[in-house]
């Protein structure tokens, strides 16, 4: 396969813009705790970020060639997306998995129907993943899905123009570790590790590759909401800022697309941070993008049914809104082009109750209240709070500390038109809500509380998790 190295004249270098209305990096990149930038209170900043806010629910994709081997090699079945590096494969190996990769069952519509019918509004796709395979029709290197598979095809076309139909915002991951492209030192890879290392390697002229293929995402595929970075943890250990030209690659993108996001692995330009596989104990300053595994691989493994059910996924989303955040779901398709089964239908049962309790998440702002209720979860709307019951306390009545107006209305969003409404009454300075015997969902039964104005909160501290 060919990489080709090239000048910064291959694209117009990047105006020095140092934008004030987008918070840069202010910490080490972890991949488990919360956002650690600064993200001025900007309103231009507030603008950008309105849709992502008012999302709360995105589907993440993992696809590559990685998924031939489909997580099973020499004996081994736990293999997905970092297949490479953990079988330690030379470049001149792997690469024949790109000659089988014929996904011909790949249908673009299909697959944002699941995406849209599960309830969620963007769609994040690996471009790039750490294996250094493009999938998209890149200019600057041969090694991709147009020119190295049978198939011929850049999926990422028929997905812009099917989340465009289906109005759901189409995004791009962009992988900074490299495993294959020869002016990366092995030093700044994952565990050190590269396919082919090369003593020769120019991290400054990777830095440009990365921006080139960055801006053909942007000028290729339509308005892009996100360009979401990862695998920057790898140089943690020197400059990564410096060696990335990170502030040349926020230049650009802010030049291209002004309205794209820019998550917070790249080093420079953050708008939001990425807890990966862990959602934060507590609410959030800044926002937050929770991503987080179906089962147990991002890539396609033929063999993981450790499947999350969809009551786990949609209290998952609840507990989010509660703290402010957004939920990013993987889903990894295989050699063929089609999502695992399973993941499908657990999907459309998460659809199903978005359907009905979206209200409760969508456009949502976190709990006005500290703590976290043992019973369930809370999101705030303008006039509305929104309860998310997941188990009903033994007494049947929620108490909410401090909530001392009574609300217009309660209901249970799964009622609307029908069935048993909750009661409110107040005791001092706290709304009791009581329930009925029976809840009408039993994964999360979402009740809106409509009041005239803002519900304020007096109380310092709450008890409202606390049964009583």
């Amino acid at each position: 396969m060919t990489e080709r190295r090239f000048s910064l004249g291959a694209i117009p270098g990047p105006r020095v813009l140092r934008n004030a209305a987008v918070g840069l990096f202010a910490a080490a990149f972890l991949t488990t705790a919360g956002p650690l930038f600064a993200a001025d209170a900007n309103p231009d900043h507030d603008a950008k970020m309105k849709w992502f806010r008012e999302a709360k629910f995105g589907m993440f994709i993992h696809w590559g060639i990685y998924s031939v081997p489909a997580g099973e090699w020499d004996g081994k079945t736990n293999y997905a997306e970092w297949f490479q590096l953990q079988t330690k494969m030379p470049n001149a190996q792997y690469e024949k998995f790109a000659a089988q990769f014929d996904p011909v069952k790949f249908n673009a519509r299909q697959w944002v129907r699941v995406a849209k019918d599960a309830g969620m509004k963007y769609l994040v796709i690996t471009s790039k993943h750490h294996d250094g395979f493009s999938m998209y029709n890149t200019a600057f290197s041969d090694y991709n899905v147009v020119k190295a598979t049978p198939w011929h095809h850049d999926p990422m076309k028929d997905l812009a123009a099917a989340c465009k139909e289906a109005g759901i915002k189409f995004c791009f991951y962009y992988s900074i570790a490299d495993w294959h492209y020869p002016d990366v030192p092995a030093q700044y890879n994952q565990r050190g590790f590269h396919g082919a290392p090369n003593p020769d390697a120019d991290v400054l002229k990777y830095a440009d590759y990365m921006r080139h293929q960055v801006h053909e995402l942007l000028t290729g595929y339509g308005p892009i909401g996100i360009i979401w970075f990862d695998g920057g943890g790898a140089f943690r250990s020197v400059n990564r800022k410096t060696l990335l030209k990170a502030d040349a690659m926020v230049d650009m993108i802010h030049q291209t697309q002004p309205a794209c996001l820019i998550n917070n692995r790249l080093g420079a330009g953050a708008d939001y941070g990425t807890p990966e596989q862990k959602i934060p104990t507590g609410k959030q300053k800044e926002d937050f993008e929770v991503c987080m595994t179906l089962n147990n691989h991002w890539g396609y493994n033929k063999h993981d049914q450790h499947w999350k059910s969809a009551t786990t996924i949609i209290r998952n989303l609840a507990d989010i809104a509660h703290k402010g955040g957004n939920y990013l779901l993987n889903v990894g398709p295989t050699a063929e082009g089609l999502f695992p089964p399973p993941s499908v239908e657990i999907l459309g049962a998460v659809g199903q109750w978005m359907k009905v309790n979206g209200d409760s998440i969508y456009g949502t702002t976190a709990s006005p209240w500290p703590e976290i209720p043992n019973w369930g979860r809370i999101t705030a709307k303008g006039n509305r709070l929104y309860l998310h019951v997941f188990e009903r306390p033994e007494d049947g009545v929620i108490r909410l500390a401090g909530l001392k107006t009574l609300p217009r209305g309660a209901q249970f969003l799964a009622y609307r038109g029908g069935g048993a409404p909750p009661t409110c009454r107040l005791d001092g300075s706290d709304l009791l809500v009581q329930l009925p015997a029976t809840l009408p969902e039993a994964a999360d039964s979402a009740i809106e509380l409509r009041f005239a104005k803002a519900p304020e909160i007096t109380a310092e501290k709450s008890n409202q998790n606390t049964a009583h």
